[in-house]
């Protein structure tokens, strides 16, 4: 009811249905009718976010040219003169107000039509709008029902941000299509584990979980007690986003009795692998395709390439995005001849199908002395070091070598571990050509809302 009045009164404003409408709004129901008013509307869906600045909202905005905005009547004044001339409705009340009784509904969307546009994290750039069909979120959301069990009865705690597609399509949406309950919740680390308690369904990001682990070691035995036995209660548990260390697997495991279900997707191509929701699940790997997804690893070439052998992922999926906003070229570059979208990730896939990832090619695959090494290999070893709390490794530029492979550390207490320390830590399970010749000391590495490392802010140092 409260939807269909709100996307009465988007319908009646000029240039809404067939057009852009830019949302912010904080998690909760009024995020949830605002999204099914403007697809009811007819117009699609461009989630701003609480954590954006005032130059990314002024941004995303710009590049999204939306016919309408709504806010919050908390978040309104973030958008003051970020889009000068565009009518903005406030959620709740103001929206439903009495002009919209007797407007005309919008057209209803078809599934050939855009629905959402989503902002890429911008690691290689500035961020594009990839635009998504209904088609395609409810290929997505139908493949995750069918391969992690979905159901009515499940109780979603959701700790994630909305403007991306792990805490909108995977996390919210993947609940809405089923009927199950969603709960929001800020992410605090106590609160999650006591939250847990009444869920079965929780979806994170390894930060989140890294966090949580350290409340869990800081806990009284009583909490930890009552934290792991509420815990032990999720049907499911996911982590993805970044790479999960093996080391926090196995941790969360021993303390939870709960095995994390990792899974592989990008904003472009929706959700591509996963762990089995029955079955083993291999710390460091992201699992086999879901369905009516295929995934090729392949040389440069885009020949297809053996097992064992490390290749760009490349993907042919009915949740592929439609266009990267306004920049058809860049549409057009992401794809091959084959019709394969091009992730940019390097990955290799073991004898009994099973892929695991090795990296952006970008930042995380360092050409060293001939060799190509995994930045994400490495920093799984060197996690494992009691003084490390954080770790992100990169080449950087050297005449001898090509890449140094530089270790950028968050210490764990002090003293800090030295590089001779890391060195001689990681000789046992690394060959000499993949240790970190260059350690970086820092208070907290760079990361976005999501909480991916930013590598590209480790600069100027990275080429």
């Amino acid at each position: 009811m409260r939807s269909g009045l709100a996307a009465a009164a988007l319908a009646a404003t000029p240039g809404v249905p067939g057009g852009a409408v830019a949302f912010l709004i904080e998690p909760g129901a009024a995020f949830v009718e605002t999204l099914i008013a403007i697809w009811r509307a007819g117009a699609l869906a461009v989630p701003l976010s609480p954590l954006h600045t005032a130059p990314e909202l002024a941004y995303i905005i710009e590049n999204s040219a939306p016919t309408a905005l709504v806010a919050s009547a908390a978040l309104a004044s973030r958008l003051t003169g970020a889009a000068p001339g565009v009518r903005v409705h406030i959620a709740g009340d103001q929206l439903l107000g009495p002009a919209s009784l007797a407007a005309g509904a919008g057209a209803p969307p078809s599934a050939a039509d855009d629905a959402l546009m989503l902002y890429t994290s911008g690691t290689t750039g500035r961020p594009k709008g990839v635009r998504l069909r209904h088609s395609a979120l409810a290929a997505t959301v139908s493949s995750l029902e069918q391969a992690w069990g979905w159901q009515r009865a499940d109780r979603l705690l959701h700790v994630l941000p909305l403007h991306h597609t792990h805490g909108l399509v995977v996390a919210l949406l993947g609940a809405l299509w089923t009927g199950a309950e969603v709960r929001f919740q800020p992410f605090d680390a106590a609160d999650t584990w006591e939250g847990f308690a009444s869920a079965s369904v929780f979806m994170a990001v390894p930060t989140i979980y890294a966090k949580l682990m350290q409340a869990f070691d800081a806990a009284s035995p009583e909490q930890r007690a009552r934290w792991a036995a509420g815990a032990r209660g999720l049907r499911l548990a996911t982590s993805g986003s970044a790479a999960l260390a093996a080391a926090l697997h196995e941790r969360f495991a021993q303390a939870t009795g709960q095995r994390l279900l990792e899974r592989y997707g990008m904003t472009e191509i929706g959700m591509a692998l996963s762990n089995p929701y029955d079955g083993p699940r291999v710390p460091g790997a992201v699992g086999r395709e879901l369905p009516g997804v295929v995934v090729d690893i392949t040389d440069e070439a885009g020949h297809l390439l053996p097992a064992g052998e490390p290749g760009e992922l490349r993907v042919r999926t009915p949740q592929a995005f439609s266009a990267y906003h306004g920049d058809p070229a860049a549409t057009a570059g992401a794809f091959d001849a084959a019709g394969r979208f091009c992730t940019g990730d390097t990955g290799v896939r073991d004898a009994d199908g099973v892929v695991r990832l090795l990296g952006r090619t970008s930042v995380d695959i360092i050409k060293s002395a001939g060799y190509k090494l995994s930045a994400l290999e490495i920093e799984a070893i060197l996690l494992e070091h009691p003084g490390v709390a954080e770790v992100a490794v990169t080449g950087v530029a050297d005449e001898t070598f090509g890449e140094r492979v530089t270790a950028w550390v968050v210490a764990r207490g002090t003293p800090a571990p030295s590089l001779a320390e890391l060195q001689a830590f990681a000789r046992e399970r690394l060959a000499s050509y993949k240790l970190p010749r260059a350690l970086e000391l820092l208070p907290e590495l760079p990361r976005n809302a999501m909480g991916k490392v930013q590598k590209q802010r480790l600069r100027p140092n990275l080429r």
